[in-house]
């Protein structure tokens, strides 16, 4: 179950010293190979986030408002920016919500007009032309993810994706202004990424 992982735990080591230290220089080795991917996305993407963050600044000066969303533990990295934005440890707070964050709503419309939907028809009621759509994914394909894009360009709104591996659809989609692409093989490594990415936008957002 974890020999993908940690191969050395299904190995039939069972000297407590040999797997301790084995433990820990796993931790070291994922530790750097995350730090190095953060680093290398960061100066590959460096020109994407001024562009981005200068356009979400100035559609925030004239009233516009940020949505996030996204699928599984991207839902709560989702949440997360929305409530950088909304709640920031400086600065003033910035109109955000994400689009995860009701159970009544999500479960409504999976229900009453199909998953694929889900935030999409939130941002048909809530969003128009002068607001930001942003959606965290790994694959950068999953349909209801998509499908929101394809509704955020018919309201005219700035729209951002993440995305992982190569990028998925986000890369090459007419519906998304800025992908930011994780370029590694790794779901955790992705997510982490992406979460100093949305860091460094909430930062260039800053007056």
């Amino acid at each position: 179950m974890t020999g993908f992982l940690y191969p050395f735990l299904d190995a039939g080591e069972r000297d407590q010293e040999s797997l301790l230290r084995d433990l820990a220089a796993s931790a070291r080795a994922k530790a750097a190979e995350s730090a190095d991917l953060r680093t290398a996305t960061l100066a590959a993407t460096a020109g994407l986030i001024e562009t981005a963050a200068a356009e979400m600044a100035r559609r925030f000066a004239i009233g516009g408002r940020l949505f996030t969303f996204g699928n599984g533990g991207s839902s709560t990295d989702a949440a997360t920016l929305a409530g950088l934005f909304a709640h920031p440890p400086l600065g003033a707070p910035l109109p955000a919500w994400s689009l995860t964050a009701d159970q009544a709503i999500l479960t409504a419309l999976g229900n009453d007009v199909g998953f694929e939907l889900v935030f999409a028809r939130q941002l048909m009621a809530r969003g128009d032309g002068n607001d930001i759509a942003v959606a965290l994914s790994t694959s950068g394909s999953s349909k209801d993810l998509t499908a929101a894009f394809r509704e955020a360009r018919r309201r005219g709104m700035f729209t951002i994706g993440f995305a992982g591996y190569d990028g998925g659809e986000f890369a090459a989609s007419p519906d998304v202004d800025v992908c930011f692409v994780v370029r590694s093989q790794s779901v955790h490594r992705i997510q982490e990424a992406q979460a100093l990415l949305g860091y460094h936008l909430w930062e260039g957002v800053q007056p």
